[in-house]
């Protein structure tokens, strides 16, 4: 029954960025270095996502997005409670990671949260040390971790726990990866539907175009 929840919540979530993302091969003209690179576009450009955000790493230190994209990254939005879809997400970004470095290339892996209420840094500390060495966990307070979602243009909303049981309770959420490099900020995002594989070898001819 959880698991039915949590696919229908990620389908919903797609569902509602639709109007925001226009899916298709090829880049966005000429004067984009990336376009190669690209197998989507975003309605209104790339510049239309991403920006500013201060957010609470999992050691406690508060950071920007400065300090997060000092290298490319590859941010996911979800949460450490999540039943399967975050995990499997995070999951598949890890192995992508791991491609690429095995490629010379370095990419950092980053995990904010969605549900800052029970996502303390400890907790998502744990979480990401299990995914990968490498992978940062952020999270932060309410208006913060609000003020980065909306910045990326992803969707979330808690939904109601039981009454008796209100730490348990399921977040609805987008489930899009979108890969960020320094002095370029965004540049592209991943479905959920793209292999390891797939994502490694788009990723690298991202950075390559940026160097």
């Amino acid at each position: 029954m959880i698991r039915t929840i949590a696919i229908a919540a990620a389908a919903i979530a797609i569902a509602a960025l639709g109007a925001m993302y226009i899916a298709g091969v090829g880049g966005a003209g000429s004067e984009d270095r990336f376009a190669q690179c690209r197998a989507s576009n975003v309605a209104g450009g790339a510049g239309q996502i991403g920006g500013p955000f201060e957010l609470v790493s999992e050691t406690g230190e508060t950071v920007t997005d400065e300090d997060v994209i000092d290298m490319p990254a590859l941010i996911y939005f979800g949460y450490t409670f999540c039943p399967d879809v975050c995990p499997m997400d995070a999951a598949r970004n890890a192995e992508a990671v791991e491609l690429l470095e095995a490629r010379g290339i370095m990419v950092k892996p980053v995990f904010v949260s969605v549900d800052p209420r029970r996502d303390t840094p400890e907790v998502m500390a744990e979480f990401t040390d299990y995914l990968h060495p490498r992978m940062l966990g952020l999270t932060g307070s309410e208006a913060q971790v609000r003020a980065a979602s909306k910045a990326y243009r992803t969707f979330y909303q808690a939904q109601e726990p039981e009454e008796g049981a209100e730490d348990f309770y399921l977040v609805d959420h987008s489930t899009m990866s979108y890969l960020t490099l320094p002095e370029h900020g965004f540049v592209e995002f991943f479905r959920r539907d793209v292999t390891p594989e797939q994502m490694a070898d788009r990723i690298a001819c991202f950075v390559d175009a940026a160097s």
